[in-house]
């Protein structure tokens, strides 16, 4: 017979757990929480009106947190892909979605295709000192007439003789200020649709790269974006980056990971606004009592709870067919799609739970929101990844 004693009670402060993560990627977790609040937090401030500095990315290297799931034999610690996935939640932390989306460009974005697709120089000369956090890395796909619509790209690269001749412009480029480095797409066959891009790494010092200006955006202050001019620029034939003409597959295929660490990094984002809220709304009183007691509040929270755990466990279960080797485009377009688009609500809700303190920058509300709202349009818009999800079903 059960008694009441045998029978478990719901504990609401345990803390959450996946099966897709273990003690050691736990362990993790505190040490990089642990850096981020302490190193990186209490500049936050600051970096959104000056963009964070180069020595962001030495730090993050001499701990070993930008080759997390890279192979030891090119100086990473050779984890798994769940790591990445800590290192994206846990770097919110920071208060700074600038800094978080120039660390993801330059691990998450640049490196992988290289990874993949490089040759071992080609390793040797980027990979490595990328992590030791001595090179920073960027990738150049958006153009300014070709942003969702890659096939557009008009960025050319022209074979002459042992050299290939790049002319062209990129814009909405994540350190392209800093970068050492571009991970470029071309096209270098302008008849053979699909099959005529090719992927170059492009040092950023070579003559004819123009860094033209620093673009001001709503959010991701912290970050420096760059439109970039590409006049006569010349590279060995050893810079292109996998199969000519493949290049259109090879950035498909790098878009898939990218999706899929930003979906992970909204959702971690969308919860840490909800928590500093839940708090806000539990000292905050109106009316004689704490707003957190009203019915109208706590409803809002148990919405925006509910949203963000499904957001969660989407991304949690894709990740993990990720990981073992599965290709799942349509799960990650729809992790990407709803993650981004519930990190958006429940920023906004924040906001207006706070009411007008919300609208305040003391609070840093407003600028979760700021930051937040790229997430709906970078690494493929919201109306992209419902039209890669409608096609997969042959509609």
């Amino acid at each position: 017979m059960t008694t009441t004693a045998d029978v478990l009670r719901p504990d609401y402060q345990a803390p959450r757990k996946h099966f897709i993560f273990t003690d050691e990627h736990e362990q993790l977790r505190e040490s990089i929480r642990r850096f981020v609040i302490k190193e990186l937090q209490p500049h936050a401030e600051e970096w959104e009106e000056t963009t964070f500095p180069d020595w962001v990315f030495r730090r993050m290297g001499e701990l070993g947190f930008l080759g997390l799931d890279k192979p030891e034999g090119y100086g990473g610690q050779g984890g798994d892909y769940y790591t990445s996935l800590v290192l994206a939640e846990e770097i919110v932390h920071a208060r700074c979605g600038g800094l978080a989306m120039g660390i993801a460009v330059h691990t998450d974005m640049a490196m992988p295709p290289i990874l993949a697709f490089g040759t071992e120089e080609q390793k040797q000369q980027w990979v490595v000192p990328a992590i030791k956090g001595e090179r920073i890395l960027c990738l150049g796909i958006s153009e300014p007439d070709a942003g969702s619509d890659v096939a557009g790209i008009k960025t050319r690269a022209v074979r002459d003789g042992d050299e290939y001749v790049i002319n062209g412009s990129k814009t909405f480029i994540t350190n392209g200020h800093r970068a050492d480095m571009i991970v470029l797409v071309t096209k270098t066959d302008p008849d053979a649709g699909y099959d005529g891009f090719t992927l170059f790494l492009v040092p950023m010092d070579s003559p004819g790269v123009i860094r033209e200006k620093k673009l001001e955006k709503l959010g991701m202050h912290a970050s420096d974006t760059a439109l970039l001019a590409f006049q006569d620029v010349r590279v060995p034939r050893s810079a292109a980056l996998g199969e000519l003409g493949k290049g259109f597959y090879h950035i498909m295929w790098e878009l898939q990971g990218e999706r899929l660490i930003g979906a992970a990094g909204a959702v971690a984002g969308a919860q840490a606004v909800f928590d500093r809220t839940l708090q806000y709304a539990k000292e905050r009183t109106a009316f004689g009592r704490p707003i957190g007691r009203f019915q109208v509040t706590r409803h809002k929270f148990a919405e925006m709870a509910t949203k963000i755990e499904t957001a969660r466990q989407l991304v949690y279960a894709t990740a993990w067919r990720f990981q073992n080797r599965e290709y799942p485009v349509r799960e990650i377009s729809m992790a990407k799609l709803h993650a981004s688009r519930i990190a958006v609500e429940v920023a906004d809700e924040c906001i207006q739970i706070h009411g007008g303190n919300g609208y305040m920058k003391e609070y840093g509300v407003e600028r979760v929101w700021r930051d937040m709202r790229l997430n709906r349009i970078g690494a493929g818009t919201d109306e992209i990844m419902l039209e890669v999800i409608g096609r997969s079903y042959e509609i």
